[in-house]
């Protein structure tokens, strides 16, 4: 099917200017309903439908599993420095807490002055890390660090709330303000010891997963500086990939946790809806996770562990069933033996050579160590992208109503589109949409009676290319947002919790990702696999092109 070419510069400002009229608007959303599927979803049947979600809770197919463990050892980490190297290197006296996070702040601006640029970093918050710093230094002197991520920097997305630093969601207009207090998986991850060297920049609102935006300077990827560095947790991604920290934290709507580590070439994993606190962060809706990238399992399940559990500023989270502290990453050493592994075929069909060979070789490996695969057939699996564009779209623009009122000119030419387009849609479509949305959650719960993970891509494609003028202006490609979030809809609209690993790359070197979704509440399943893939060699973080270093 033919698509709409990509707009930037000129013609989309002529585009927005034209969404912003009546006509426009409705003729634009004519366009888009066709170049996303859309349009398709009106010929379901009503098998198909069920009630409006009266809830957000996922739906399991059965309880956790309780795999015995193999008892394997954890993934040898890769060429970037972890948190389990950088302790390592404190408890031994080869480096200091205040050593490494000078140089991680010097490399960030180091990374951000290249043309183009690949910096990782919006707001930086030296003066907090460097005190940080100190207070770890001392407690690893003393002999009695606060576990295995005291001393270790991450940084985090912008629209998550960072005591003293703004959150301003990749806008040029929400408040530049110092916020009050930390949001609850910041608080967490800094009682850990953690120590956040600032903000990294995002995509306006998140609304778009390409990495663009044109009130940013935004990184491009590491591996190809003509890619896109994929989003909207775009710098979270880039700053785990080119190993200026081992981990950093993201959010995700619709893919923008797993999108932009597919891209990048590293771990991310989207939790269960209500398994991490969304307090303090600016998503809204029933769509949108916070949850963390990483450059191993390791630090992938350290994260986890530190971040989540009830929050009672967030009441999503007291759905959550109680867990054994430290199943996350004691999961790592499961290994795959008697895992059931479901293998939807007509959702490999989509993707691109490189990503079925890499995925499918990937999947091989885990047979091979003892896992089963099995086909199983997901009819509403390739109308979910369609689906979670409809609804994310409507909650974000009622939830930014206030903001579309009286900033309309300050966004991007690319978000007014987007906008201007929603307002051709009914509630009643929205519903209808959502009951669409209950069968996928029903579909799931099914076919997790009978598996432990679904196998889908993470992408269609490897990161696509982009011109200087694409990033200056921004720019609106929708072959681009289809490729990017045709398998990633899914996890979102059911709750479910699903990883991406980096198992192979193209022709041109650039990453491609495997995604693995388990059932509600079952992230240590998602894990366990994820963490054999790298343990046997198969998921391997690669060494970008434009790196960090972090170790003097």
């Amino acid at each position: 099917m033919a698509r709409s070419p990509r707009l930037s510069g000129a013609a989309l400002k002529n585009l927005a200017r034209f969404a912003r009229t009546r006509i426009g608007g409705i003729a634009l959303q004519r366009i888009l309903r066709a170049d996303l599927g859309i349009d398709k979803l009106e010929g379901l049947g009503d098998e198909h439908r069920s009630d409006v979600p009266l809830d957000t809770r996922p739906h399991a197919g059965r309880p956790p599993r309780a795999h015995a463990s193999q008892e394997l050892p954890w993934p040898t980490a890769g060429w970037a420095p972890s948190a389990t190297t950088l302790t390592a290197a404190y408890k031994s006296g080869k480096l200091s807490p205040r050593e490494v996070v000078v140089q991680a702040l010097a490399e960030a601006r180091r990374l951000g002055a290249l043309t183009p640029s690949v910096g990782p970093i919006l707001d930086y918050a030296d003066d907090a890390a460097l005190a940080e710093a100190a207070d770890s230094e001392e407690r690893w002197r003393e002999g009695k660090p606060l576990g295995p991520l005291d001393g270790v920097p991450w940084a985090v997305k912008e629209q998550t709330a960072v005591r003293g630093m703004p959150r301003k969601g990749g806008t040029s207009f929400l408040d530049a303000a110092g916020q009050l207090r930390d949001g609850t998986s910041v608080a967490r991850v800094r009682a850990a010891g953690a120590i956040t060297l600032g903000t990294t920049p995002m995509t306006e609102f998140g609304m778009t997963p390409s990495g663009a935006n044109s009130k940013r300077v935004m990184p491009r990827n590491p591996h190809g500086l003509d890619r896109l560095a994929g989003g909207s947790s775009t710098g979270s991604g880039v700053a785990v990939a080119t190993g200026l920290v081992p981990f950093a934290l993201g959010a995700d709507g619709g893919g923008s946790i797993r999108i932009p580590a597919s891209l990048n070439g590293v771990f991310g994993i989207k939790p269960t809806w209500g398994r991490v606190s969304r307090s303090g962060d600016i998503s809204g809706g029933t769509v949108a996770h916070v949850g963390p990238l990483a450059c191993s399992t390791v630090d992938l399940a350290y994260a986890l562990e530190a971040m989540s559990g009830l929050d009672g500023n967030d009441p999503q989270t007291f759905a959550a069933p109680a867990r054994e502290k430290g199943a996350f990453v004691a999961a790592l050493g499961r290994g795959v033996r008697g895992m059931v592994i479901g293998v939807p075929e007509g959702e490999w069909a989509d993707a691109t050579e490189p990503v079925q060979r890499a995925g499918r070789a990937a999947l091989a490996a885990l047979e091979k160590e003892g896992a089963k695969l099995v086909p199983i057939d997901l009819e509403l699996a390739k109308y979910a992208s369609a689906i979670g564009v409809v609804v994310i779209a409507c909650e974000a623009r009622a939830a930014l109503r206030k903001e579309w009122r009286d900033h309309a000119d300050d966004m991007g030419d690319d978000l007014q589109v987007s906008f201007a387009a929603l307002d051709a849609f009914t509630a009643v479509e929205y519903l209808e949409t959502c009951r669409l949305r209950t069968g996928l959650r029903r579909e799931m719960a099914h076919a997790f009676e009978e598996i432990d993970l679904v196998a889908m891509p993470s992408t269609v494609a490897a990161a696509a290319k982009v011109s200087d003028k694409d990033m200056r202006t921004g720019f609106l490609d929708t072959k681009v947002i289809e490729g990017l979030c045709r398998f990633m809809f899914m996890g979102n609209l059911t709750g479910l919790p699903a990883s991406s690993a980096p198992v192979g790359c193209d022709a041109q070197g650039m990453p491609v990702g495997l995604q693995l979704v388990g059932d509600a509440w079952d992230e240590a399943t998602v894990l366990a696999a994820t963490a054999h893939l790298e343990r046997i060699g198969v998921a391997v973080p690669r060494r970008p092109r434009v790196t960090a270093s972090i170790l003097g």
